[in-house]
């Protein structure tokens, strides 16, 4: 009897309570995003960032960064923008939009604009150095040169087909007195900037600027006089010979070379010349090669139910240990292999959708240099990257892929927000070389990069900081079977040695969406390293 009392006391308070609240109903948390911008006066599409809630625009040299044009911007269905399009805005600060619907998120448009300057006097030593913050550009020349009678041989200090100069540069010869002249800059009809030209005498007639050895190759950079014959020379240390190195790239008197196919873990000796002037002789010693375990897929083991491409030693490591869970193998081996192969095995990346506790989840193959970190809820964690201090030219090897439609959609990729079912999927194979640290992206000593594919901001950058050399292949429709390729890297410098190499290959390049086809399924074969 007091049980029910209770049920009957709680149940006419509930009622009375509902009767007292208007709206008691939480709002829907809707996620508000900027999915396409149009502006005026822009290099290339802008750079739309969901995770930072940015866009990025890259501006043509000749548009006014303080006078920009936006046309019009898309957003999430219902959300109202607290700035209004079309309009002009000045970019030379952010500008700060809010999106609200029943939240308010704040996204911020950026603009960068970078405006080709150059300075050239005739006989100069090296490369002219610009001072845009200060208006000053500065030339080298031999002390031997007649400072009244200086030749600009090409000068420009501002936006192209819009600036206009206070004198022809043709007339600025006399820089005796002081080594410097002015000259007043104009552009977009009020901006006035007064410039100094210098001409700088040097004893210095020739000169490196950076010798960086790899493993096969050196590469050259040196600085001389303009106009003279400009070259480099190399020698195995010991030898007597000195070999001439071909290809030498000349801007004004910078010059620089590659010199390729030399031995490993060898010492040369290497000179820069310009004319008759002859730098030191500098002694460097290439590197060691690096060559990837397993790189033909031939190693595989079961521990606990995982399939693993490795016998003894994890290197390679895949998303099976988290489909397993699921009762599910993405990664394994096929006696499908490429034409000529010696090999048993290939790898296997079949894209599927897992069932996890009667929720099904997409899952991409994929095989790559790292291991499973772990699963956060139905989401995963992966650690990515292998300690080498390698820096190869190229991956070669062999791929097949069956590229199928996309059927599940997970999460839409904030770089491809037009993506959508029965859209195709798109094969990935991907080589980084970088200085990851643990301390930075939360990984180990062997494994730095942690992705977790819950949180878009930790996903892998191939544009980051971190990153010295990167090559990229995407696979948008089906091989006509085995496919050889030869994926070349693009470094950004050749002096800073890397710490760790990434290597990725998956049958669904947006995987860690949860998005892809069931249909895809990529083969890769015999990977190899080119130096």
């Amino acid at each position: 009897m007091i049980k029910l009392f209770r049920t009957l006391f709680v149940g006419a308070l509930a009622i009375v309570a509902v009767g007292c609240i208007e709206n008691d109903v939480p709002y829907p948390v809707v996620k508000l995003d900027i999915l396409a911008l149009d502006a005026e006066g822009l290099k290339s599409q802008p750079q739309i960032d969901a995770v930072s809630k940015s866009v990025k625009l890259d501006l043509e040299e000749t548009t006014d960064i303080r006078n920009v044009k936006i046309n019009s911007i898309t957003t999430t269905e219902g959300a109202t923008s607290s700035v209004s399009f079309p309009g002009s805005f000045d970019l030379r600060t952010p500008l700060y939009v809010e999106l609200s619907k029943y939240q308010t998120y704040e996204w911020t448009i950026s603009a960068e604009q970078t405006i080709e300057r150059y300075y050239m006097v005739e006989g100069q030593i090296g490369e002219s150095k610009i001072d845009a913050e200060h208006h000053v550009a500065t030339a080298l020349v031999p002390m031997d040169h007649d400072m009244k009678s200086v030749t600009i041989t090409a000068l420009k200090l501002g936006p192209k087909d819009i600036t206009t100069y206070s004198v022809d540069f043709a007339e600025l010869t006399d820089f005796s007195d002081d080594s410097m002249r002015q000259v007043t800059v104009s552009y977009h009809d009020d901006i006035v900037e007064t410039w100094t030209l210098q001409v700088i005498p040097t004893d210095v007639e020739i000169e490196f600027k950076g010798v960086d050895a790899w493993a096969r190759r050196i590469w050259l950079y040196a600085e001389g006089r303009s106009g003279a014959d400009l070259g480099f020379k190399y020698r195995k240390a010991g030898d007597e010979e000195w070999l001439a190195v071909n290809d030498i790239t000349v801007n004004g008197g910078s010059f620089s070379a590659c010199i390729g196919d030399l031995e490993t873990l060898t010492e040369y000796e290497v000179v820069a010349y310009s004319n008759d002037s002859f730098t030191d002789v500098v002694k460097v010693t290439t590197e060691d090669l690096f060559e990837l375990p397993n790189a033909g897929f031939e190693e595989w083991s079961t521990v606990n139910n995982v399939v693993c491409p490795y016998i003894d030693t994890p290197f390679w490591g895949s998303g099976n240990d988290g489909a397993a869970m699921a009762s599910t193998t993405l990664t394994e081996p096929t006696e499908d292999v490429r034409p000529g192969s010696e090999g048993k095995y290939a790898a296997s990346l079949q894209s599927k959708k897992a069932a996890l506790m009667g929720i099904g989840k997409f899952a991409a193959g994929n095989i790559f240099l790292g291991e499973f970190g772990g699963l956060v809820g139905l989401d995963g964690l992966v650690n990515f990257g292998r300690p080498t201090t390698a820096r190869p030219v190229a991956l070669h090897g062999w791929v097949k892929y069956n590229c199928g439609a996309i059927d599940e959609l997970g999460r839409v990729p904030s770089a491809r927000p037009d993506l959508k079912k029965g859209d195709m999927d798109e094969g990935q194979i991907m080589i980084a070389v970088g200085n990851w640290t643990a301390e930075e992206y939360g990984g180990s000593a062997d494994c730095p990069v942690v992705v977790n594919t819950k949180d878009e901001s930790t996903y892998f950058d191939k544009e980051g900081k971190n990153v010295i050399g990167v090559g990229e292949m995407i696979l948008t429709e089906s091989t006509d079977g085995w496919m050889e390729f030869t994926l070349p890297l693009e470094y950004r410098t050749t002096s800073e040695v890397p710490t760790h190499m990434i290597i990725v290959c998956t049958g669904s390049r947006f995987g860690d969406y949860f998005t892809g086809s069931t249909q895809s399924l990529m083969l890769v074969d015999d990977l190899e390293l080119i130096y």
